[in-house]
């Protein structure tokens, strides 16, 4: 029997701002704003010019794209607490680019040094034994049994289905 509750939390968009880093990118690149309230509804690829959409998937697979990705605000003080109360595990659909699993160790390792080595969880499919998970995406949600928190991001805002999280601030008060 287990002590503790566990809970499966995704990077991207989640923990890690990346909406954040290709507004940036845009801007630098591309000289192309992009503001957050651009695209509700929306991936992030739909609300760029035509002309230059292919660049998403190469910029995604640059050496070190996923390395320097802000943290979401509130995150870290938020899930240290969780992780005294919770068995806490970040998962991350990481294989499907190239150099995103080294890169978001590192990253991981910088920003969540509480968080072991064990329980960090890269996969493809996220099928893990958990009993709660917060994510962007509810495609990671179709086969999981348990509590499904769904963390607001542009592209899912038309989703009604779940229990829904803006902020870090509000997972502390739903769950700590």
């Amino acid at each position: 029997m287990r002590d503790k509750l566990r809970i499966a939390i995704d990077m991207d968009e989640v923990l890690a701002d990346t909406i954040g880093k290709f507004i940036t990118i845009y801007e630098q690149r591309h000289n192309t704003k992009i503001g957050i309230n651009d695209f509700p509804g929306k991936e992030f690829n739909e609300v760029l010019p035509e002309e230059i959409r292919h660049t998403l998937r190469e910029y995604i697979n640059e050496p070190g794209f996923f390395r320097d990705i802000p943290v979401m605000e509130g995150a870290i003080p938020v899930v240290q607490q969780l992780h005294e109360k919770y068995d806490v595990y970040i998962v991350s659909a990481a294989m499907e680019f190239k150099y995103s699993m080294t890169a978001k160790l590192e990253w991981l390792n910088e920003h969540f040094p509480f968080i072991s080595w064990t329980n960090i969880v890269f996969c493809g499919h996220k099928i893990v034994d958990v009993d709660i998970m917060i994510d962007d995406r509810v495609k990671n949600f179709i086969n999981f049994g348990g509590r499904k928190i769904l963390f607001t991001s542009p592209h899912n805002l038309a989703v009604c289905d779940y229990e829904r999280v803006n902020t870090w601030e509000e997972v502390g008060k739903l769950l700590l």
